[in-house]
């Protein structure tokens, strides 16, 4: 499985990078939505963790523009947040998310956590 991560913070990047790790996980990583839209297109990862607060291209901005290309549109999208409530995670489903992993998390089960959600998408 191949996984992209989307953070602005090189350190949650890291951690998460770290935790996704094995031996049938490639995890590659991005600073920004637009560093993200062009990874997608050129790595074709199997899910992407998108955080939602990013300076210049947010979460919401950048999931809408990955469903807006065909070669992007397909690829299963979990929001990664500081900040959420149980409305917002409806409305954030609602987007085309298939789910939300709150920060701070667990680096031991982070893994387990994208699966299960996949799993469900």
């Amino acid at each position: 499985m191949k996984i992209l991560v989307v953070d602005d913070d090189e350190n949650i990047r890291l951690i998460a990078s770290y935790s996704l790790v094995g031996d049938d996980v490639h995890v590659i990583e991005a600073a920004s939505g637009a560093a993200a839209l062009e990874l997608a297109k050129d790595e074709v990862p199997d899910v992407i963790l998108l955080d939602m607060m990013m300076p210049n291209m947010d979460g919401k901005t950048t999931l809408a523009r990955l469903k807006e290309c065909p070669e992007t549109k397909p690829i299963p999208v979990i929001f990664f947040t500081a900040k959420v409530q149980a409305h917002e995670m409806e409305t954030y489903i609602g987007l085309g998310a298939a789910g939300v992993i709150m920060k701070p998390f667990d680096p031991i089960s982070l893994l387990d956590q994208v699966v299960v959600m996949l799993e469900k998408h």
